[in-house]
Protein backbone atom coordinates (compact mmCIF):
# COMPACT_ATOMS: atom_id res chain seq x y z
CA UNK A 1 0.00 0.00 0.00
CA UNK A 2 1.41 3.36 -1.03
CA UNK A 3 0.94 6.27 1.33
CA UNK A 4 1.18 9.62 -0.42
CA UNK A 5 2.49 12.68 1.34
CA UNK A 6 0.21 15.71 1.54
CA UNK A 7 1.05 18.62 -0.76
CA UNK A 8 3.64 21.00 0.62
CA UNK A 9 2.08 23.49 3.01
CA UNK A 10 -0.86 21.15 3.81
CA UNK A 11 -1.19 19.07 6.93
CA UNK A 12 -1.65 15.32 6.97
CA UNK A 13 -4.37 15.92 9.55
CA UNK A 14 -6.42 18.87 8.33
CA UNK A 15 -9.14 18.25 10.88
CA UNK A 16 -6.58 18.59 13.68
CA UNK A 17 -5.38 21.90 12.21
CA UNK A 18 -8.96 23.10 12.03
CA UNK A 19 -9.54 22.09 15.64
CA UNK A 20 -6.35 23.84 16.73
CA UNK A 21 -7.34 26.99 14.90
CA UNK A 22 -10.77 26.86 16.52
CA UNK A 23 -9.26 26.41 19.98
CA UNK A 24 -6.86 29.30 19.38
CA UNK A 25 -9.76 31.50 18.35
CA UNK A 26 -11.78 30.50 21.42
CA UNK A 27 -8.80 31.07 23.71
CA UNK A 28 -8.15 34.51 22.19
CA UNK A 29 -11.81 35.48 22.54
CA UNK A 30 -11.96 34.18 26.12
CA UNK A 31 -8.80 36.08 26.99
CA UNK A 32 -10.31 39.29 25.66
CA UNK A 33 -13.46 38.73 27.68
CA UNK A 34 -11.58 37.88 30.88
CA UNK A 35 -9.51 41.04 30.52
CA UNK A 36 -12.72 42.97 31.09
CA UNK A 37 -13.34 41.25 34.45
CA UNK A 38 -11.63 42.51 37.61
CA UNK A 39 -10.29 40.19 40.32
CA UNK A 40 -13.36 40.85 42.48
CA UNK A 41 -15.65 39.71 39.65
CA UNK A 42 -16.90 43.14 38.67
CA UNK A 43 -16.76 44.05 34.99
CA UNK A 44 -14.02 46.48 34.02
CA UNK A 45 -14.77 49.28 31.65
CA UNK A 46 -13.99 48.46 28.03
CA UNK A 47 -10.73 49.99 26.78
CA UNK A 48 -11.07 53.28 24.91
CA UNK A 49 -11.79 52.99 21.23
CA UNK A 50 -8.84 53.43 18.89
CA UNK A 51 -9.50 55.77 15.96
CA UNK A 52 -6.98 55.74 13.13
CA UNK A 53 -6.84 59.26 11.70
CA UNK A 54 -5.61 58.94 8.12
CA UNK A 55 -4.93 61.82 5.76
CA UNK A 56 -7.05 60.61 2.86
CA UNK A 57 -6.32 60.37 -0.85
CA UNK A 58 -8.10 60.06 -4.17
CA UNK A 59 -5.86 57.10 -4.92
CA UNK A 60 -7.92 53.96 -4.14
CA UNK A 61 -4.75 52.16 -3.04
CA UNK A 62 -4.49 54.50 -0.07
CA UNK A 63 -7.88 53.48 1.32
CA UNK A 64 -7.10 49.80 0.80
CA UNK A 65 -3.78 50.25 2.59
CA UNK A 66 -5.15 51.92 5.72
CA UNK A 67 -8.02 49.42 5.87
CA UNK A 68 -5.47 46.60 5.83
CA UNK A 69 -3.47 48.39 8.52
CA UNK A 70 -6.61 48.63 10.68
CA UNK A 71 -7.12 44.88 10.30
CA UNK A 72 -3.53 44.23 11.38
CA UNK A 73 -4.07 46.34 14.49
CA UNK A 74 -7.20 44.36 15.31
CA UNK A 75 -5.29 41.11 14.91
CA UNK A 76 -2.59 42.33 17.29
CA UNK A 77 -5.10 43.50 19.91
CA UNK A 78 -8.22 41.27 19.81
CA UNK A 79 -11.23 42.86 21.43
CA UNK A 80 -10.08 46.43 20.86
CA UNK A 81 -12.59 48.60 19.04
CA UNK A 82 -10.69 50.01 16.05
CA UNK A 83 -12.16 52.65 13.72
CA UNK A 84 -10.91 54.58 10.70
CA UNK A 85 -11.52 58.20 9.73
CA UNK A 86 -9.95 60.49 7.12
CA UNK A 87 -9.05 64.15 7.43
CA UNK A 88 -10.02 64.81 3.81
CA UNK A 89 -10.70 63.30 0.38
CA UNK A 90 -11.72 59.80 1.51
CA UNK A 91 -14.70 58.30 3.29
CA UNK A 92 -15.35 57.84 6.08
CA UNK A 93 -14.36 61.33 7.09
CA UNK A 94 -13.05 61.70 10.62
CA UNK A 95 -15.97 63.84 11.88
CA UNK A 96 -18.40 61.17 10.68
CA UNK A 97 -16.40 58.42 12.38
CA UNK A 98 -16.36 60.30 15.67
CA UNK A 99 -20.05 61.17 15.42
CA UNK A 100 -20.89 57.48 15.03
CA UNK A 101 -18.99 56.44 18.17
CA UNK A 102 -21.05 55.74 21.28
CA UNK A 103 -20.46 58.05 24.26
CA UNK A 104 -17.24 57.12 25.99
CA UNK A 105 -13.48 57.37 25.69
CA UNK A 106 -11.39 57.22 22.54
CA UNK A 107 -7.79 57.66 21.45
CA UNK A 108 -7.00 59.14 18.04
CA UNK A 109 -3.77 57.84 16.57
CA UNK A 110 -2.68 60.01 13.63
CA UNK A 111 -1.40 58.04 10.65
CA UNK A 112 0.84 61.03 10.09
CA UNK A 113 4.61 61.12 10.29
CA UNK A 114 5.33 64.37 12.11
CA UNK A 115 3.98 67.40 13.87
CA UNK A 116 2.19 69.62 11.38
CA UNK A 117 -1.05 71.47 10.67
CA UNK A 118 -3.23 68.37 10.60
CA UNK A 119 -1.99 67.16 13.97
CA UNK A 120 -2.09 70.59 15.61
CA UNK A 121 -5.27 72.01 14.08
CA UNK A 122 -7.48 69.52 12.22
CA UNK A 123 -7.49 66.72 14.75
CA UNK A 124 -8.22 68.89 17.82
CA UNK A 125 -11.02 70.58 15.83
CA UNK A 126 -12.52 67.19 14.98
CA UNK A 127 -12.48 65.99 18.60
CA UNK A 128 -13.97 69.29 19.81
CA UNK A 129 -16.88 68.78 17.40
CA UNK A 130 -17.68 65.42 19.05
CA UNK A 131 -18.36 66.36 22.69
CA UNK A 132 -19.97 62.99 23.46
CA UNK A 133 -16.53 61.37 23.07
CA UNK A 134 -13.83 61.93 25.68
CA UNK A 135 -10.97 61.85 23.17
CA UNK A 136 -7.22 62.21 23.40
CA UNK A 137 -4.87 62.58 20.47
CA UNK A 138 -1.75 60.43 20.43
CA UNK A 139 1.59 61.61 19.10
CA UNK A 140 2.10 61.20 15.35
CA UNK A 141 3.82 58.02 14.23
CA UNK A 142 7.16 59.63 13.51
CA UNK A 143 9.92 59.86 14.28
CA UNK A 144 10.34 56.39 15.78
CA UNK A 145 12.78 53.45 15.39
CA UNK A 146 9.95 51.16 14.23
CA UNK A 147 9.40 53.45 11.25
CA UNK A 148 13.12 53.40 10.49
CA UNK A 149 13.11 49.59 10.48
CA UNK A 150 10.11 49.63 8.17
CA UNK A 151 11.84 52.10 5.82
CA UNK A 152 14.91 49.88 5.80
CA UNK A 153 12.79 46.80 5.00
CA UNK A 154 11.07 48.59 2.13
CA UNK A 155 14.44 49.67 0.71
CA UNK A 156 15.75 46.11 0.80
CA UNK A 157 12.55 44.86 -0.84
CA UNK A 158 13.13 47.38 -3.64
CA UNK A 159 16.69 46.21 -4.30
CA UNK A 160 18.91 48.00 -1.78
CA UNK A 161 21.85 45.84 -0.78
CA UNK A 162 21.96 45.65 3.03
CA UNK A 163 25.62 44.51 2.90
CA UNK A 164 27.42 47.14 0.87
CA UNK A 165 31.13 46.90 0.27
CA UNK A 166 33.27 49.82 1.40
CA UNK A 167 33.51 51.08 -2.19
CA UNK A 168 29.76 50.83 -2.70
CA UNK A 169 29.12 52.60 0.58
CA UNK A 170 31.34 55.52 -0.41
CA UNK A 171 29.36 56.02 -3.62
CA UNK A 172 25.82 55.50 -2.29
CA UNK A 173 23.19 57.64 -0.61
CA UNK A 174 19.48 57.72 0.19
CA UNK A 175 16.82 60.37 -0.26
CA UNK A 176 14.05 60.32 2.33
CA UNK A 177 11.02 61.50 0.33
CA UNK A 178 8.23 62.98 2.47
CA UNK A 179 5.11 65.05 1.89
CA UNK A 180 6.60 68.19 3.42
CA UNK A 181 5.22 70.96 5.60
CA UNK A 182 5.96 74.60 6.33
CA UNK A 183 5.78 73.78 10.04
CA UNK A 184 9.36 73.80 11.37
CA UNK A 185 8.55 71.05 13.87
CA UNK A 186 7.34 68.80 11.05
CA UNK A 187 10.57 69.43 9.13
CA UNK A 188 12.57 68.68 12.28
CA UNK A 189 10.74 65.37 12.68
CA UNK A 190 11.59 64.39 9.09
CA UNK A 191 15.24 65.34 9.56
CA UNK A 192 15.35 63.24 12.73
CA UNK A 193 14.01 60.25 10.80
CA UNK A 194 16.62 60.87 8.09
CA UNK A 195 19.36 60.85 10.73
CA UNK A 196 18.07 57.58 12.23
CA UNK A 197 17.81 55.99 8.79
CA UNK A 198 21.38 57.08 7.98
CA UNK A 199 22.58 55.22 11.06
CA UNK A 200 20.65 52.15 9.89
CA UNK A 201 21.83 52.05 6.27
CA UNK A 202 25.34 53.38 6.88
CA UNK A 203 25.23 56.08 4.16
CA UNK A 204 24.09 59.73 4.12
CA UNK A 205 20.33 60.31 4.00
CA UNK A 206 19.00 63.64 2.71
CA UNK A 207 15.35 64.65 3.25
CA UNK A 208 13.27 65.75 0.25
CA UNK A 209 9.69 66.87 -0.05
CA UNK A 210 6.79 66.68 -2.47
CA UNK A 211 5.18 70.01 -1.51
CA UNK A 212 8.13 72.23 -0.50
CA UNK A 213 11.80 72.52 -1.47
CA UNK A 214 14.05 70.67 -1.77
CA UNK A 215 12.43 68.07 -3.99
CA UNK A 216 13.78 64.63 -4.78
CA UNK A 217 15.78 65.89 -7.80
CA UNK A 218 17.42 68.59 -5.68
CA UNK A 219 18.32 66.10 -2.94
CA UNK A 220 19.82 63.77 -5.55
CA UNK A 221 22.00 66.64 -6.81
CA UNK A 222 23.17 67.34 -3.26
CA UNK A 223 24.28 63.73 -2.86
CA UNK A 224 25.91 63.71 -6.31
CA UNK A 225 27.95 66.77 -5.31
CA UNK A 226 29.40 64.62 -2.54
CA UNK A 227 30.29 61.81 -4.94
CA UNK A 228 27.19 59.78 -4.11
CA UNK A 229 25.84 58.68 -7.50
CA UNK A 230 23.95 55.51 -6.50
CA UNK A 231 20.94 57.09 -4.83
CA UNK A 232 17.93 55.17 -3.54
CA UNK A 233 14.67 56.83 -2.55
CA UNK A 234 12.91 55.81 0.68
CA UNK A 235 9.20 56.64 0.53
CA UNK A 236 8.25 58.25 3.83
CA UNK A 237 4.51 58.02 3.23
CA UNK A 238 1.98 55.95 5.11
CA UNK A 239 0.20 54.91 1.90
CA UNK A 240 0.33 55.29 -1.88
CA UNK A 241 -0.94 58.56 -3.32
CA UNK A 242 -0.10 61.50 -5.56
CA UNK A 243 2.86 62.76 -3.54
CA UNK A 244 4.36 59.29 -3.22
CA UNK A 245 3.97 58.72 -6.97
CA UNK A 246 5.55 62.06 -7.86
CA UNK A 247 8.56 61.33 -5.65
CA UNK A 248 8.89 57.84 -7.12
CA UNK A 249 8.84 59.26 -10.66
CA UNK A 250 11.81 61.48 -9.77
CA UNK A 251 13.88 58.60 -8.39
CA UNK A 252 17.07 57.92 -10.38
CA UNK A 253 17.48 54.32 -9.26
CA UNK A 254 15.94 52.18 -6.49
CA UNK A 255 12.68 53.51 -5.06
CA UNK A 256 11.01 51.86 -2.09
CA UNK A 257 7.29 51.41 -1.54
CA UNK A 258 5.51 53.50 1.12
CA UNK A 259 5.39 52.27 4.71
CA UNK A 260 1.94 50.79 4.12
CA UNK A 261 0.41 48.12 6.35
CA UNK A 262 3.76 46.76 7.53
CA UNK A 263 3.64 44.92 10.85
CA UNK A 264 6.02 47.48 12.34
CA UNK A 265 3.56 50.27 11.61
CA UNK A 266 0.72 48.31 13.22
CA UNK A 267 2.82 47.78 16.35
CA UNK A 268 3.69 51.47 16.43
CA UNK A 269 0.00 52.40 16.24
CA UNK A 270 -0.65 50.35 19.36
CA UNK A 271 2.43 51.82 21.06
CA UNK A 272 1.09 55.34 20.51
CA UNK A 273 -2.33 54.23 21.79
CA UNK A 274 -0.78 52.67 24.91
CA UNK A 275 1.26 55.82 25.56
CA UNK A 276 -1.96 57.77 25.92
CA UNK A 277 -3.48 55.17 28.25
CA UNK A 278 -0.36 55.34 30.42
CA UNK A 279 -0.38 59.15 30.61
CA UNK A 280 -1.14 60.86 33.91
CA UNK A 281 -4.66 61.81 32.93
CA UNK A 282 -7.25 61.11 30.30
CA UNK A 283 -9.38 64.21 30.50
CA UNK A 284 -7.67 66.86 28.37
CA UNK A 285 -9.66 66.75 25.15
CA UNK A 286 -7.54 67.35 22.07
CA UNK A 287 -4.21 67.66 23.89
CA UNK A 288 -1.23 65.99 22.26
CA UNK A 289 0.36 63.09 24.10
CA UNK A 290 4.15 63.20 24.53
CA UNK A 291 6.18 61.55 21.76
Amino acid sequence: MTVSNPPRGESAHPHLDTTAQLMNAITSQLGSQLSLVALDGRRRAAPPALVLAAHGSRDPRALATVQTLAERVRELRPGLSVHLGHIERSAPLLPDTLAALPPGRAVLVPLLLGRGYHVKQDLPAATAAAPHVDARIAAPLGPHPLLVETLFTRLVEAGWNPRLSDAQRRGSGVVLAAAGSRDPESAADTRRTADLLAERVGVPVVPAYASVAPGVAGAVRVLASRGRYRVAVASYFTAPGRFASECADAAPWVVAAPLGAHAGVARLVLHRYDQVLASADFVSRGALAPA
